[in-house]
């Protein structure tokens, strides 16, 4: 880590820290409110996540009468969310009742004594069983006990401007059947259509997870034979080091930016680039391919301040290739958030009910389609409305069959990191491929106390 990162990290710490205990967001000891903590969009027009708990309040409070939710939003980059959600957990002063937990830093919190088993809740709660397994197994800790209750998952692949596909004479539908037809397509918008910026790989520390799993493990996991773990090894349950594959990613994100095919590279560093391109990029007509995840569509809905009805017939979408089109031919990463009590929530049987109201049938179904996720119950995935509620959901959905589940350990966010360091080394022209490698190989050591293995 640069100094100065480590220096912007203690003083979000710090900033946090002091945020919370000023605000009073803790649980306090009212046992008629149940205090709610989620990750606010940083863009102002995005209230997918406020509306829709908003209404969950309402239907709330009138099934509990007398009881009352309190909000307590974190409006922040997702690397910052989890400073502060963190902060916020260590202390019964500061602890919600209930909170939003990616799906990656889970273990982590789990690990630090952060979160409480829910499996007393669930053993009662018949809804629990229309929830599939894989996101189920997402919100395991090591010890076999289940700590959240995912609230969708979702699957990446590649989005793609048609307009500036004709323009350039691409063919669509677009299919690329290997990561060479991927940088062709856009060799040729950077010639034919040369005001547009020709292909997205998030990357870098900045970008944090949508680095490390929108770009690069989107990559990793399309270098071997599609059913082991390129990353970690589960037979030795050591982390992977040396690979081939992962110097082959590093090498891809090397190219993109070395040959000018992506983003200016202080753009793609910048940690808002994301809003940016769901916002302005990808409406305005200014990028041919983006590799993004299944949620895009929630941002250009009616009501989000950036509304596009169009963007199903102005972008494609096709499935991420496998490296050299080695079966299965095509390759997806799924993660997804869950709903969490913190160990010292003042109020985990209301948060629970809560839980519960949030996750009938209905309001699963509606969660899903406004914030275009994909639907982890059963009875939901096997409803007509949900498939047909808005274009793409049935091609992300789809792509579940071919994805991949990080390997969401403890030690998984300090290997994300420095997967992320390793790509801004590449990216910037600080490292080579192989220097980048080797620095990620001694990081992954520090990361994982040495449980790594070579291949």
């Amino acid at each position: 880590m640069r100094p100065t990162a480590a220096l912007i990290a203690t003083a979000l710490s710090l900033a946090a820290a002091t945020t919370l205990s000023a605000c009073g967001g803790g649980s306090g000891s009212d046992p008629d409110t149940v205090k709610v903590s989620f990750k606010q969009s940083t863009d102002n027009n995005i209230k997918v996540m406020d509306n829709f708990l908003a209404d969950i309040k309402k239907e709330f409070e009138k099934k509990y009468p007398g009881k009352k939710v309190e909000f307590i939003p974190i409006k922040a980059p997702d690397s910052e969310y989890y400073t502060k959600l963190q902060q916020m957990l260590r202390s019964p002063k500061t602890a919600p009742d209930l909170v939003y937990e990616d799906t990656f830093l889970i273990n982590s919190d789990i690990t630090s004594g952060y979160l409480k088993p829910l499996d007393d809740y669930l053993a009662e709660w018949p809804d629990w069983n229309q929830f599939i397994d894989t996101a189920k197994e997402a919100a395991k800790g090591e010890d076999g006990k289940t700590y959240g209750v995912p609230d969708g998952t979702d699957t990446r692949g590649l989005w793609y401007d048609k307009a500036i596909f004709e323009k350039a004479g691409i063919p669509t539908p677009w299919q690329p059947k290997t990561w060479d037809d991927v940088l062709d397509a856009a060799r040729t918008i950077k010639e034919k259509v040369p005001d547009v910026t020709p292909l997205n790989v998030y990357t870098g520390k900045p970008a944090g997870e949508a680095a490390t799993m929108q770009g690069f493990e989107m990559l990793l996991y399309g270098t071997n034979d599609g059913r082991t773990d390129p990353l970690y090894d589960t037979a030795s349950k050591k982390w992977i080091a040396g690979s081939q594959g992962f110097k082959d990613a590093l090498a891809f994100v090397e190219t993109v930016y070395k040959e000018k095919l992506g983003p200016d590279v202080a753009d793609a560093l910048d940690p808002n680039f994301g809003t940016r391109v769901r916002g302005e990029l990808l409406p305005q007509g200014k990028l041919g391919i983006d590799l993004d995840g299944s949620w895009l569509p929630q941002d250009w809905l009616e009501g989000s301040g950036h509304e596009w009805p169009e963007w199903s017939e102005k972008l494609g979408l096709a499935a991420m290739p496998t490296q050299a089109g080695q079966a299965p031919g095509k390759v997806s990463m799924s993660g997804g958030w869950t709903w969490a009590i913190p160990d010292k929530a003042a109020n985990p049987d209301l948060a629970f009910d809560f839980i519960k109201t949030m996750q009938t049938k209905a309001n699963a179904q509606k969660w899903y389609v406004a914030n275009s996720g994909i639907a982890v119950r059963e009875d939901v995935a096997n409803d007509p409305a949900y498939a047909e509620a808005q274009p793409g959901i049935k091609f992300f959905t789809d792509l579940v069959a071919s994805t991949h589940y990080r390997p969401a350990y403890p030690a998984y966010p300090k290997v994300s990191t420095a997967i992320q360091e390793a790509m801004e080394g590449v990216t910037t022209g600080d490292m080579s491929v192989e220097e980048a490698a080797k620095n990620y190989d001694e990081e992954l050591k520090a990361a994982t106390d040495d449980q790594v293995i070579q291949k």
